[in-house]
């Protein structure tokens, strides 16, 4: 996402925020369908690229591959309320869920190739989605 994963530090954080800055810049225009569109079409490419680009440097999860955190942080946000604090929130979460890797996300990143550079951070974007939803139930 935008070359945030050569960020010197924190690559995948990096690739959170830039997705987090877009995701508060356009989010709100997303209807239902647009959002299901969205996260298959970014899940599917970044399987795809992941894969291809973890082959190509001969790496297991290469740093500089972030578009597995921009699934991720999609699925944190999706179909939540569009906002500023949604967006703070979502971000520290799932980088906090991302970086944890809790059941299944850990077992998920064990996968072949692509898959398991992007469902591990997908997961742990659901995680976050739920967690932030309950969060929004209880306020």
């Amino acid at each position: 996402m935008l070359f945030s994963g050569r960020a010197p530090i924190a690559p995948g954080t990096a690739g959170s925020a830039v997705t987090a800055i877009a995701w508060y810049v356009f989010g709100s225009s997303l209807t239902p369908l647009v959002w299901v569109l969205l996260l298959a079409v970014v899940t599917a490419v970044a399987v795809v690229a992941a894969g291809a680009e973890a082959r190509a440097l001969g790496r297991q999860d290469p740093g500089p591959v972030v578009i597995d955190e921009a699934a991720g942080f999609l699925f944190t946000v999706a179909f939540l309320p569009h906002g500023l604090w949604t967006t703070v929130a979502a971000f520290l979460l799932f980088r906090i869920l991302d970086i944890l890797k809790p059941p299944p996300a850990r077992q998920l990143e064990k996968l072949h190739g692509g898959w398991g550079i992007v469902l591990d951070d997908v997961a742990a974007g659901i995680m976050g989605n739920l967690l932030l939803r309950a969060g929004l139930a209880l306020l």
